[in-house]
């Protein structure tokens, strides 16, 4: 999911159009290498990927986002039978789930789904699949509907039948229209938080940890991929298998399937992409082998086998999203200079922090995201150097104290109730860099060489497990509290994950690079200096969006004019410096940029970039009848998820 919250993650990117304009030359060499050497490396990611799994521990822990019982039954295995229909906008076909009986007496295997038709049920008993009785209740807004299957006394295999409806809200489905390529239709999953639920009949919690294989049939000239072994060189043949020999959680089994084509970046790196963005994306994303060479010496080995990267259509709502094996990433990192590639740093990260090691429920989001944007800083720092670190930190804890002052306030506490709630909705800054601060508090209390001794005994003792945000408590206090007496109190501990708002002991990462710019800006603005003056020849991504975030919000328009004829930034094709400017620009009233805009809302649908424009529009009459106008155009190019977030801004 669930990268970015996944849309607070860095990103930019070339405009639809751009992209369009890349070159789309086959890649029938990279493929011809890869022909040759497919065995070694499926026989090297294998060797890696095979790794027993630790059994899940089973506890009382109780997820109030899942109708599964959860404390009866424990998932182990599924077997995926589906085929994807284009036409009906479906997956059609049925899911065999494997299970352990936890108690004696269990009568029913009850699971989630959401907006999914249910044709039968069977049990495996007597060596032979027998029909059985289901029961699928009223559909509930936020968790759908229970699907309670009866159970003979001895059977630990059902079989469901099912099709799913076009309004999944885990499954955007796209014409050809609405791709790159503009020749052939794409569809492709978002299952984090409890979207899993609405393609696949399942126990949708992160809790719940399964293996899986899986068998796709599509049309002959598509391709699909999912978050299993996929084959470098697979042939177009409309029938595809997967192996998942891992446990993961529900929320992290995803697919993609469309006019895709593969290049490798190394002997087990590699991007699908559309032709028309597969070259631009291998060049961006090229160092992505050496980050994986630099977090395996930091935190251990890699356990997954390959590493792939799938590029989505603009449509995508987050930055990215960490599915085991192929991160699905948005385009709209594509900047051409590798500026924004700490978002491939964060999707990697998730390798060692959230698949590896799982929140158990949703209220211990925060176990994920902080740690994965603690690793990608490391990660960054160690590729890229200390001061694009700090430059992405300062960033990002400026996101964040401008953000918790319009939050909820429960919504600011690390390890939120989430009681009554979609888990959608506590999506924010507060998980991810609330949460790499508190690690940046803990490294800077102990040590940088103790907390990664810490880390990586860590990620190895709950590998392939779920916890909690207490199981995790425990675990600190005598893993690392209590060998190091009087450096950090329990009371310190509980202040971070359990109270709201910023802590007065957060870390404030400062860059000196921003402090020269805040310098050379208020000398502008005091008409002490020309916009000459800057120096912005040598500016990074980081320094813009520093510079243009931290401008007034009443500025003049003359001098946005100004600004925007010297700097030429509502024609940036950078997609995060363009937000940045045009969501200035609509506090300012600085109206140049409307076409943009427009232009800008209708070509990409990831959230953490469209949503503020839309809700800043929303403040004036003007701006609705604009907004409400762009939206009724955007809407059907978005992803459910954006859909479901404007809806409740543009139409209330």
């Amino acid at each position: 999911m669930k990268t970015s919250y996944k849309y607070l993650l860095m990103a930019a990117a070339l405009g639809l159009a751009a992209c369009q304009q890349e070159s789309e030359d086959k890649v029938d060499t990279a493929q011809a290498a890869a022909a040759q050497e497919a065995e070694s490396v499926k026989d090297q990611a294998e060797e890696k990927a095979e790794q027993p799994a630790k059994e899940v521990k089973v506890s009382s822990r109780i997820d109030e986002h899942s109708y599964g019982n959860l404390n009866e039954v424990q998932l182990q295995h599924l077997d995926l039978d589906l085929t994807v229909n284009f036409e009906e906008k479906e997956l059609q076909g049925h899911v065999d789930i494997s299970f352990k009986r936890l108690k004696d007496d269990v009568t029913r295997l009850d699971l989630d789904t959401r907006d999914i038709d249910i044709e039968k049920s069977q049990i495996w008993s007597n060596d032979t699949w027998q029909d059985t009785t289901f029961e699928l209740a009223e559909k509930d807004p936020v968790l759908g509907s229970k699907l309670s299957i009866a159970l003979d006394d001895k059977t630990t295999k059902v079989r469901v039948f099912y099709n799913t409806q076009p309004q999944a809200s885990g499954l955007q489905w796209l014409t050809p229209e609405q791709t790159a390529g503009k020749e052939h239709p794409f569809v492709y999953s978002q299952a984090q938080a409890i979207h899993a639920r609405s393609f696949i009949p399942i126990q949708d919690s992160p809790s719940v940890r399964v293996t899986y294989n899986a068998n796709l049939k599509t049309p002959k000239e598509l391709l699909a991929v999912m978050s299993a072994f996929n084959e470098p060189d697979t042939e177009l043949d409309g029938d595809y298998h997967f192996e998942m020999p891992q446990a993961i959680p529900p929320y992290l089994i995803a697919l993609g399937v469309g006019h895709l084509e593969f290049k490798p970046m190394s002997d087990r790196t590699g991007v699908y992409a559309e032709p028309s963005l597969l070259d631009a994306s291998v060049a961006e994303f090229e160092d992505t082998e050496e980050m994986v060479k630099v977090t395996e010496e930091m935190y251990g080995p890699y356990r997954w086998g390959r590493y792939d990267l799938l590029i989505l259509p603009p449509s995508f709502p987050f930055g990215g999203m960490e599915n085991p094996r192929l991160s699905f990433i948005t385009p709209t990192v594509i900047a051409g200079d590798k500026s924004l590639v700490n978002l491939i740093a964060h999707e990697l990260a998730h390798s060692w922090s959230g698949n590896l090691v799982t929140n158990a429920t949703w209220r211990d989001f925060w176990l994920n995201e902080g740690f994965t944007s603690y690793v990608e800083n490391r990660i960054m720092e160690e590729l890229y150097g200390e001061k694009r670190a700090v430059m992405e930190k300062a960033l990002a804890v400026q996101d964040l104290r401008h953000e918790v002052k319009e939050l909820p306030k429960h919504y600011t506490v690390l390890n939120v109730n989430l009681e009554g709630n979609d888990p959608d909705d506590a999506f924010s800054g507060v998980p991810y860099v609330k949460g790499q601060m508190f690690l940046v508090y803990l490294e800077k209390k102990f040590g940088r060489d103790v907390f990664d001794e810490f880390l990586v005994d860590y990620f190895n003792n709950h590998a392939f497990q779920s916890l909690t945000t207490q199981e995790f408590e425990k675990y600190l206090k005598e893993n690392l509290l209590d060998k190091h007496p009087g450096v950090v109190s329990m009371e310190q501990v509980t202040t971070w994950l359990h109270e709201p708002m910023l802590p007065e002991m957060m870390p404030n990462p400062t860059s000196d690079a921003f402090t020269t710019i805040n310098s050379e800006t208020q000398s502008w603005l005091a008409d002490e200096a020309r916009l000459d003056d800057l120096g912005t020849d040598e500016w990074t991504v980081h320094e813009w969006l520093h510079f243009i975030n931290n401008l007034p919000e009443d500025l003049a328009q003359e001098r946005m004019k100004q600004l925007d004829e010297t700097f030429g930034l509502t024609d940036s094709t950078n997609n995060e410096i363009a937000h940045a400017w045009l969501l200035l620009s609509l506090k300012a009233g600085y109206d140049a940029v409307m076409p943009r805009l427009e232009t800008y809302l209708v070509s990409i649908g990831r959230r953490k970039l469209i949503v503020p424009l839309y809700k800043q529009l929303m403040e004036t009459e003007e701006g609705a009848v604009f907004a409400k106008r762009v939206y009724d155009i955007a809407r059907a190019g978005y992803h459910p998820l954006a859909q479901g977030t404007l809806d409740e801004i543009v139409n209330k």
